[in-house]
């Protein structure tokens, strides 16, 4: 290049100078709003990618136009194009020395498949909170090669949204997995760090739009406290805040053979979501297996569903939702016909969002025993993930929210599950309180040498 070429992406708070000298493996900043995290986003991929050649940078954000109005549109008017040019079909920026920022949103499972193999030196994610816990560890598998540099991920965040749960967790309460036996799996502490930022920390948003700290100020309080002074105890609570994995899940066991059992599925090319469910002698339903696939067509769905139903399973119905028994217009067929001569016959459920929703809240509240009437097995990750994901509609806090919609699919299917009517188990013969009235041979109560004799 020939001539002296200005880069000049302006000055940086204490709080940004620290997020841009941390060199831990996951970097967290923000808290309040405010406080500088998108400007800092663009100022660290953009610096690291002209300083260090050859270096791969991906930008992430939620949705594709707030990736493109906060991203790509100002980072091609701030780099000189003698620095770095972008191509908008492969929406990535190229840099003279070899390095790259590749600009990406994320669509749920189809981005999986989007980024499988992918490779990148430091990853960020803008406004983490927007984003499932799934997502964030699928793109942890994206920080690899054999370039020099160490691998990062840096993320800005707010409270609220369908990933508050997680980054509360990893970076505010630093409550960190433990595994005996698997410690591959373990989190270390030192991996993580958070760096607060309020609007105090950004004089520059405050000089220049003195009424922004007014309006964060007249906000609702528990929006207030989480937006102007970063309160992560204020807001976040999922749709199903009563569920605890305390209290409703169990550790995979084998299933009483009399006990009912049932399958609520979810089905569409993008995710199938399969439920196996039984229900004990007292009505109370336990989730024991799972099953979610994306990019299955019917006959496929209902070959895996069939082949993770053991040979000595007798499930009584399968619930699934209504749209299964349109006419497909290229076909004149509806899914249900092939589900049915593909071996999994259905049952039409009731789509009622909100009963549906309110149905599996019912069943995760304690009974008389204090026990909830839904209990899930540990080996339900994804269902148990999502659950907790999930968050209320802005629009109607009685409905759960439809986005994003990866973290749907489970929940849809049991609360297909949960809408229709199913039957309690039968008590084994031995257990029937009519078997232990007086015997007419041997009279009174039976003992053991009776229940042996049997």
């Amino acid at each position: 290049m020939g001539g002296e070429v200005v880069f000049d992406p302006g000055r940086a708070s204490e709080k940004q100078k620290r997020f841009f000298l941390a060199r831990a493996p996951f970097i967290a900043y923000g808290g309040a709003k405010g406080g500088g995290k998108t400007w800092a986003v663009r100022t660290k991929a953009v610096g690291g990618a002209i300083v260090n050649p050859g270096l791969r940078v991906l930008i992430m954000r939620r949705t594709y136009p707030e990736l493109e109005e906060n991203h790509i549109g100002p980072i091609v008017r701030l780099v000189p194009p003698e620095i770095g040019s972008y191509l908008t079909t492969t929406r990535r920026m190229s840099f003279f020395n070899g390095s790259s920022i590749k600009f990406g949103h994320w669509s749920g499972e189809l981005s999986e498949l989007e980024y499988q193999g992918q490779e990148f030196d430091w990853i960020f994610i803008d406004e983490a909170t927007q984003f499932t816990e799934r997502s964030f560890n699928y793109l942890k598998g994206c920080l690899r090669g054999v370039s020099p540099y160490d691998k990062r991920m840096y993320l800005t965040c707010n409270p609220g949204g369908v990933g508050h749960a997680w980054v509360k967790r990893l970076f505010i309460d630093r409550d960190y997995r433990r595994s005996a036996a698997n410690p591959e799996e373990n989190e270390d502490p030192a991996d993580y760090i958070f760096i607060p930022a309020t609007v105090e920390d950004n004089k520059f948003l405050l000089d220049s739009s003195p009424h922004y700290l007014r309006m964060l100020s007249q906000m609702p309080e528990n929006v207030r406290r989480a937006y102007r002074y970063g309160d992560w105890d204020a807001l976040g609570g999922s749709y199903f805040a009563e569920l605890r994995r305390e209290v409703h899940t169990f550790e995979p066991m084998r299933i009483p053979p009399h006990w009912r059992r049932y399958r609520a599925i979810d089905y569409g090319l993008d995710m199938l979501a399969a439920l196996w469910i039984a229900v004990d002698e007292e009505g109370r339903s336990w989730v024991y297996r799972e099953w979610t696939r994306s990019g299955l067509i019917v006959r496929d769905a209902a070959a895996g569903i069939l082949e993770r139903t053991l040979p000595d399973e007798t499930v009584d119905a399968t619930f699934a939702p209504p749209d299964l028994w349109s006419t497909q217009k290229d076909t004149g067929r509806t899914m249900e016909e092939i589900f049915r001569s593909s071996g999994v016959p259905l049952v039409k459920a009731d789509n009622s969002r909100v009963q549906g929703h309110m149905l599996i809240k019912d069943m995760l509240a304690p009974r008389r025993d204090g026990r909830p009437g839904l209990l899930i097995s540990r080996s339900c990750g994804r269902l148990l993930s999502d659950l907790a994901a999930i968050q209320a509609d802005e629009d109607n806090p009685s409905d759960a929210a439809r986005e994003p919609h990866e973290v749907t699919h489970t929940v849809d299917a049991l609360r297909y599950y949960c809408v229709s009517r199913v039957a309690p188990a039968d008590r084994p013969r031995w257990e029937r309180e009519e078997e232990w009235t007086a015997d007419p041979i041997l009279g009174g109560e039976p003992d053991m040498d009776y229940l042996m004799y049997c």
